[in-house]
């Protein structure tokens, strides 16, 4: 028997022998994770179908190569339109780093302060948000904040609103998360409040701004601040299991791009091409270079990996109450990533 053969005998053994440990894991996830890798990205996708998802896209932009884009399943699953990898996606968290990008900007500018206060430019919220006088900017960029997270309040997800103040109130007059700066909780109200805090300051939408400062700098026509922005054929239908109809027009908040257009993003926030002088070092000290976003129908993740010099963008449109899909979309992420660096290995 090959080393390599009894080294994947001795892993399927382990995983076996630790089965209690992972009762509540659901096999499918298991079976995604020890089954051997396809030859190909395109053979991964088709596989990926077979767990339940209606569609997919790629994007690999590897430095000295064409980008390749791949697509598998449905578009459009009512009208048999297959997936486009040129499709309009919501991106969902991963306008964060769009957002993380435009207070930099801003703090480097001199029109916001990343040692001044929620109290110092909300002080509406002073009663209503504990420790709003100790809260920073900085914390809010790092979720440090410990202000509580809307979208974990037991009523949101009831019947999701669309208007920011009534998100808003699902994080008002609750005890603090942990004090400012003493620990760590990702929480969409940081950054709902810093877009707030963006329009406040300019005195028109942060979207704008970030059009006008990250977006026609960098190229971008395929991103757009909203699903009202955008011919709605252009954008992927989103799925939830159980339920057959498209959900595309709900939960229509955050951005929309294409794949690439989140791909040269990534690339030009990682290499610092998005920003001017002095400003990486602000950005560095308070947000990520990479991220993941989930909303009812779409999940997507976004990589730079700097081994390899290569960006991965990845959408999927399906999700689930359970929530293993997003645990098999990092499984299969992490599985196209695996394949790519095989694949050069093999071809250098």
């Amino acid at each position: 028997m090959k080393i390599k053969q009894i080294k994947r005998v001795l892993r399927i053994l382990f995983i076996i022998a630790s089965l209690s440990s992972l009762t509540l894991v659901p096999w499918i996830l298991v079976k995604a994770w020890i089954l051997p890798l396809p030859d190909t990205v395109q053979e991964q996708l088709n596989d990926v179908i077979d767990y339940g998802f209606d569609g997919m896209v790629v994007y690999v932009d590897e430095a000295g190569k064409p980008p390749a884009f791949y697509a598998a399943g449905w578009k459009d699953r009512k009208n048999k339109i297959p997936a486009d990898p040129h499709a309009l996606f919501k991106i969902a968290s991963i306008t964060k780093l769009y957002v993380a990008v435009a207070a930099t900007k801003l703090v480097k500018a001199n029109r916001l302060s990343l040692d001044k206060t929620l109290a110092d430019y909300f002080p509406e919220l002073i009663g209503r948000i504990e420790y709003a006088d100790a809260i920073t900017l900085r914390m809010m960029l790092q979720h440090r904040s410990g202000i509580p997270n809307y979208t974990d309040h037991t009523d949101y997800w009831v019947d999701p609103p669309m208007d920011r103040k009534v998100k808003l109130s699902y994080a008002l007059d609750l005890p603090a998360s942990f004090k400012p700066d003493r620990g760590y909780e990702y929480s969409n109200t940081n950054y709902m409040l810093i877009s707030d805090l963006i329009d406040k300051v300019l005195g028109y939408p942060h979207q704008q701004y970030i059009k006008e400062e990250i977006l026609l700098p960098l190229n971008l026509h395929n991103t757009y601040g909203s699903l009202y922005e955008v011919d709605l054929d252009d954008v992927m239908s989103g799925y939830y299991v159980g339920i057959d109809e498209d959900i595309k027009t709900d939960y229509s908040g955050l951005m929309i791009a294409t794949a690439e257009d989140v791909g040269i993003f990534l690339r030009a926030l990682n290499d610092g091409s998005v920003f001017n002088d002095g400003e990486q070092e602000i950005y560095s000290s308070v947000y990520v270079y990479d991220h993941g976003g989930l909303l009812p129908g779409y999940q997507s993740l976004a990589k730079y990996h700097k081994d390899a010099d290569m960006v991965v963008v990845q959408f999927m449109n399906t999700t689930n109450f359970d929530g293993y899909h997003w645990n098999l979309s990092q499984i299969f992420y992490n599985r196209i990533v695996k394949i790519i660096n095989k694949t050069n290995k093999l071809n250098p």
